[in-house]
């Protein structure tokens, strides 16, 4: 049966298992859409890094479009 682990360096907390087919899967409990993989532990944290970062930029930029769009119907008065 394949070992899971949950693990947190403080800002990002993970969930670790190991793959039946070798290497590591890794999800977030915290953010359903952070999920990746890797064929070495070390691998697979830095794929998640990077994931929880590209993530975090998709969510800024795309609030930025929401705030824009609002302020585009407050000023026509929709």
């Amino acid at each position: 049966m394949p070992r899971q682990y949950t693990v947190s360096d403080g800002k990002l907390v993970l969930t670790v298992k190991e793959s039946k087919d070798g290497g590591y899967v890794v999800s977030s409990p915290l953010d359903p859409e952070l999920f990746t993989e890797g064929e070495t532990l070390d691998e697979a944290v830095a794929n998640a890094r990077e994931v929880a970062s590209l993530l975090t930029a998709h969510r800024r930029e795309m609030a930025k479009k929401v705030s824009k769009k609002r302020k585009q119907l407050a000023a026509s008065g929709k």
